[in-house]
């Protein structure tokens, strides 16, 4: 017994309560029944850990544990399981002899039919059964499929049936047509088209269609790469002709030769002896009196200056007045009569303002589809104009036989370079030429020159 002048409480306890049968290693050590509980909050995690801590804890810790093993191992707890599933009868002689009886192939079925140990470590030993998922049961939208099924039968009993049993019956019916394959006989008698061509049968059904959606939908064929790179090479082939036809001399002169190159380069240095004139009696040479008649031409008398305007009586600045009078009246009755006589030009009018109106209208659909075809082109962001990379292609004859062997064609770098020009991200560039600014000095050192002595 713990002596009762070392307990927690200061109270004296009974025999009954401080007879516990707890034995101390030392003479200060306390029973743990009369120690004072600690108070504190149960409600928060510091007195969770103060109640797993505490003897009660543990011990009840340890029973549901045990519990918990019992039931993996056994499938439920030892002591309400029956006799039969905790004992078994030994018949240890009887096996012994049986196995001694059997013959080797009895053996190895036996041991064929026994499971490897690898499959009984990986099996599951649990005696307590999986949980059962109640979502896999579960199907969805049953309450709506479960009332649609309600409503056609009702709807069946009335003689109604739905959509899709409907079409069936339909098709039982009126089975549609099948469309019997061209044979080859078939094949030869078609005439021969141009594949690449705009009116051959293979598009005609899709004209008229999006373009995008026609690629999206793969309904559209897809052109060979090698026939682009024949049509920049047939562009590239049309534009040298034009270049040489430009360069090219006219029909009514000839190219120069040497000797008529020689004769042009001396035409001048020599003068020629029979041709020479005495001086004075050249044609440019003018005589004595012509020169006199020149003179005498360029010193002409001036001008006579206009007599001075008469001043005008009363009389006639009347009759101007009434003239000019008159002249505006007429100018007014002309135009009245004028716009009296547009009123019977009205439909023309309207007629000449319509065209008009529909000039205006079809140079601003020019100009929208201009516009929009435009957007998609490269534009001139700097002084360089933007060039199209040549098509990575080879040709049928430099294809190699095994994708091993095959050379890469092009370059990605280039090729996403190229794509950012052309979609008008960054300016077309070219490579900067190096050009040094200072002329290279050689120079000879003296160790040199005296080995060459």
């Amino acid at each position: 017994m713990a002596p009762e002048g070392s307990g927690g409480g200061g109270g004296r306890c009974s025999k009954s309560e401080t007879d516990t049968g707890f034995l101390g290693f030392r003479p200060t050590s306390v029973d743990p029944a009369l120690r004072r509980r600690r108070r504190g909050p149960r409600n928060k995690k510091r007195g969770w850990r103060r109640l797993a801590q505490e003897p009660l804890g543990l011990e009840v810790d340890q029973f549901l544990e045990d519990v918990r093993l019992q039931e993996r191992t056994s499938g439920g707890l030892v002591s309400e399981a029956p006799d039969e599933k905790l004992f078994f009868v030994d018949t240890g002689s009887k096996r012994k002899e049986l196995d001694k009886k059997r013959t080797r192939s009895q053996k190895r079925s036996l041991l064929l039919k026994k499971p490897l140990r690898v499959d009984l470590i990986l099996e599951n030993t649990s005696k307590v059964p999986a949980p059962k998922d109640v979502l896999a049961h579960q199907i969805p939208n049953a309450r709506k499929l479960k009332r649609k099924e309600q409503l056609w039968e009702k709807l069946a009993k009335q003689g109604e049936l739905p959509r899709d049993v409907r079409r069936a019956q339909a098709r039982l019916l009126n089975p549609p047509e099948t469309k019997a394959k061209p044979g080859p006989q078939d094949t030869v008698e078609r005439p021969f088209y141009d594949l690449w061509a705009k009116d051959n049968p293979l598009e005609q059904p899709l004209a008229g269609q999006d373009t995008f959606f026609l690629e999206q939908t793969k309904k559209k064929g897809v052109k060979t790469l090698l026939l682009a790179a024949h049509e920049v090479e047939l562009q590239r082939q049309k534009e040298a002709e034009k270049l040489e036809r430009q360069l090219a001399l006219p029909a009514s002169e000839q190219p120069a030769t040497q000797e008529s190159a020689f004769q042009e380069m001396c035409q001048g240095l020599l003068e020629e002896s029979d041709g020479e004139e005495e001086p004075g009696e050249g044609p440019d040479t003018v005589p004595e009196a012509g020169g006199k008649q020149t003179e005498g031409a360029e010193t002409s008398p001036t001008p006579v200056r206009l007599a001075a305007m008469e001043k005008k009586t009363e009389q006639q600045r009347r009759r101007e007045k009434a003239a000019q009078k008159m002249r505006v009246q007429q100018a007014q009755e002309r135009a009245a009569r004028l716009r009296h006589q547009e009123l019977f030009r009205l439909r023309g009018i309207k007629a000449q303002v319509a065209r008009r109106l529909a000039e205006l209208a079809r140079r601003r659909e020019q100009r929208r589809v201009r516009r929009l075809a435009e957007a998609d082109r490269p534009r001139r962001l700097g002084r360089l104009k933007y060039q199209a990379p040549d098509v990575d292609v080879q040709l049928s004859s430099e294809l190699a036989d095994s994708l091993r062997t095959l050379k890469p064609e092009g370059n990605i770098l280039r090729d996403r370079f190229k794509s950012f020009q052309k979609r008008n991200m960054i300016e077309p560039r070219e490579r900067a030429k190096f050009k040094r600014k200072y002329k290279v000095k050689l120079v000879e050192k003296r160790a040199f020159r005296e080995i060459q002595l």
